[in-house]
């Protein structure tokens, strides 16, 4: 699986660093050709003789250390189909964040086009930091995979949650990233995101807190699928991560975003994750209403966008629709019934109480098929819209 396959492998400055090298033997068994960069403090730990051994390549160490007419940050990052950090030290993954670059490594960080695999390792107070699960979490909705660290006696002697994954367990991310790199070569797909807004005069409208990072997420997730993607997202949605495979759209109100998926067609996968307002203002004034003349409005329903893909006839529809379901009480019970009404094959479901999900890098979900409930751990809204894609990808191989 990993035949052919280039990965730039950062090694930081832990003592799991050792397991580096038997990380790299097992890709080069596997058939990747693995290139290494040490940092400063990775080359206390372990040399680059020994990488280069490994690799059969040179390990890179400073800025300039190849030919005069070589600029090392941009081709590394160039040349490989994967970058690994792995052992990925607090220090570092905060440079990566801020955007430093004042040595070979923090500016390959900075000038990749590649994805990022991390695999941290650290004391268990410094994981447990709060600047630093700020930094993890910001690494994560740029689009970063992290390969969790272990419970164990750490180097320092204290136990908890520090001690770098397994190279085995890095081995498996890697190939599942490959895996999943491929999986939908050639497929279409639309993915709405973020809140719609509903105009009540000129100057004021009605909206939710969702801010789009989930659907973005799965949006780039896609993308690196291999999918030729197109983002619908609301007016004040985050910018997606680029990716050569992206286009984004940006609409305002339910009734636009209905028209611009259904412009957008035919594609093979839909998910609708936008946070569409339900209802609309039917007397809405082009003008500001002024406070003496106070507000009396009546609504009316806004389209099911969902619902309009899930149940079109089967020449038009998607092969897979994924909806969501945002709810604050009876929440497997209502995506059951959201799974039949909308036409769906797969609701993701999401408990948004207590303002849970909205805004966060973070996410708790079930996946509520016609057959089955499967409920996730809490994980990244970049790892759960990685487990959208894998769903996705098996439904599609029938």
């Amino acid at each position: 699986m990993l035949e052919g396959k280039r990965i730039l492998l950062i090694i930081t400055g832990s003592i799991a660093a050792y397991k580096s090298l038997e990380l790299i033997r097992l890709l080069t068994k596997a058939g990747a050709s693995v290139e290494g960069l040490l940092t400063d403090g990775g080359k206390q730990f372990v040399t680059p003789l020994s990488v280069e051994t490994l690799t059969g390549k040179k390990a890179h160490v400073e800025m300039w250390d190849g030919e005069s007419y070589q600029m090392n940050h941009i081709e590394l990052s160039r040349r490989a189909d994967l970058v690994v950090v792995a052992p990925a030290t607090a220090d570092f993954i905060s440079k990566m964040i801020h955007g430093r670059g004042d040595d070979l490594a923090s500016t390959v960080m900075l000038a990749k086009n590649k994805p990022v695999i991390l695999g941290p390792s650290m004391n268990v107070e410094m994981w447990e930091n709060p600047a630093f699960k700020r930094n993890l979490e910001a690494a994560q909705a740029d689009g970063a995979a992290v390969v969790p660290p272990q419970i164990d006696e750490l180097a320092c002697g204290e136990v908890g949650v520090g001690k770098m994954a397994e190279p085995a367990a890095l081995f498996d991310a890697i190939q599942s990233h490959f895996a999943l790199a491929a999986s939908l070569e050639g497929k279409r797909a639309i993915v709405t995101a973020g809140a719609t807004i509903e105009r009540i005069d000129s100057v004021r409208y009605i909206s939710n807190f969702s801010s789009g990072k989930q659907g973005n997420a799965i949006a780039l997730s896609l993308a690196e699928a291999g999918a030729s993607v197109t983002l619908v997202a609301g007016v004040n949605c985050e910018n997606a991560p680029p990716h050569p495979n992206l286009a984004s759209l940006t609409v305002e109100s339910a009734e636009d975003m209905r028209r611009v998926v259904h412009e957008s067609l035919p594609a093979d996968i839909f998910v609708g994750c936008a946070a569409v307002c339900d209802f609309k203002v039917a007397n809405r004034s082009d003008r500001k209403i002024k406070k003496d003349q106070g507000l009396d409005h009546h609504f009316e329903e806004n389209p099911d966008i969902a619902r309009s893909i899930g149940t079109l006839e089967p020449q038009h529809r998607p092969q897979v629709v994924v909806g969501f379901a945002a709810e604050t009480d009876h929440l497997i019970e209502n995506a059951q019934k959201k799974l039949s009404s909308k036409g769906c094959d797969l609701i993701v479901a999401n408990d948004v109480g207590g303002g849970a999900v909205f805004g966060k890098n973070e996410n708790t979900a079930s996946f509520v098929t016609q057959n089955a409930v499967q409920d996730l751990e809490p994980m990244s809204k970049k790892n759960l819209g990685q487990a959208i894609v894998a769903w996705v990808a098996a439904r599609l191989k029938g």
